[in-house]
């Protein structure tokens, strides 16, 4: 069975690597284009499942968006299935029309729970205990296909959205294989999402990673995590935008935003409790234990953020 694959980030890199060390045939793999990077904007950066793919040898294709003549020159690849793992397209039903067998997708969530291009980000938000991986169908529907393989996994209280994704990417491989080996032993059962139970992912903004310390501790500490590594949950500290990591809800109380202690950790009032931090990132510089920060320009206790 020849396979074409479709992904762009280290997510899908574990799944790619996967297939080929179990000996699947990977006919092509597909890709966003290298983008620029840095300040200067200057580099081009290559994906980091090309990097893979480029070191096994394996045919790259880079379209700026899968349509138009793109899909003549995936057709010549000749593949039975198509694999799509946090690729960063909806594909249309042309593309998925190609392969002989579908098309089947790694998606980081149990459906019909968390349908959407963020599921790993609002698990977290949410304060989901379980997540997981699913394997499922494609079709021109938002995440609606078939299922033919869930694996679950509990959430731990501290995960953050960076740590949870290595652990999805890795189950996510680990039950790809377990389906396509079903499939060529013609064992594999595709089972029906129901649509009734449906919840969804949206992609997420950089204004949503902004802590608004009227809510409650928990909440705060959650958005936190579902926001490390990247783009980082923000706060400002006079005109000085601030990145913060390492949340903890604590019981402490006062006026919301006011700072209660600046030590080795920082600890801010929310709307109930407050919010303990244990990194920051201050504007324009790197990710940094908390008591750096004050030991230089931080903050004092009584001061706030907003």
């Amino acid at each position: 069975m020849r396979l074409a694959f479709f992904g762009t980030p280290e997510f899908a890199v574990p799944s790619l690597r996967a297939l080929l060390e179990e000996g699947f045939d990977v006919a092509a793999v597909v890709t966003q284009p290298d983008r620029p990077q840095g300040r200067s904007r200057s580099q081009l950066v290559a994906p980091p499942v090309k990097r893979v793919a480029l070191e096994e040898g394996l045919p790259v294709l880079q379209p700026e968006r899968p349509i138009g003549p793109f899909l003549a020159e995936l057709k010549a690849f000749d593949f039975d299935l198509g694999v799509v793992v946090a690729y960063g397209h909806v594909l249309k039903p042309e593309l998925l029309a190609i392969p002989r067998h579908g098309m089947l997708n790694v998606h980081a969530s149990l459906l019909p729970r968390l349908r959407g291009a963020a599921p790993i980000v609002w698990s977290i938000l949410n304060g989901d205990e379980t997540t997981g991986v699913s394997i499922m169908q494609l079709e021109a529907g938002l995440d609606t296909g078939p299922v033919l393989h869930q694996i679950e996994t509990e959430v731990a209280a501290d995960e953050t959205a960076g740590e949870l994704t290595e652990r999805l990417a890795e189950l996510g491989a680990a039950a790809l294989v377990e389906v396509l080996m079903l499939i060529e032993a013609g064992e594999a059962r595709a089972v029906p999402q129901d649509h009734g139970r449906a919840t969804y992912a949206p992609k997420v903004s950089r204004p949503q990673a902004r802590l608004d310390w009227a809510r409650d501790a928990a909440t705060l500490a959650r958005t936190v995590r579902a926001f490390d590594p990247e783009p980082g949950a923000w706060a400002l500290f006079g005109d000085q935008e601030i990145k913060c990591f390492g949340g903890r809800a604590s019981n402490a109380g006062g006026e919301p935003g006011t700072v209660l202690a600046a030590g080795d950790t920082l600890v801010v009032a929310a709307g109930v409790g407050s919010l303990s931090l244990s990194e920051v990132q201050p504007a324009g510089k790197r990710r940094m234990p908390v008591a750096e920060w004050v030991r230089g320009r931080g903050p004092r206790t009584g001061e706030r953020f907003t």
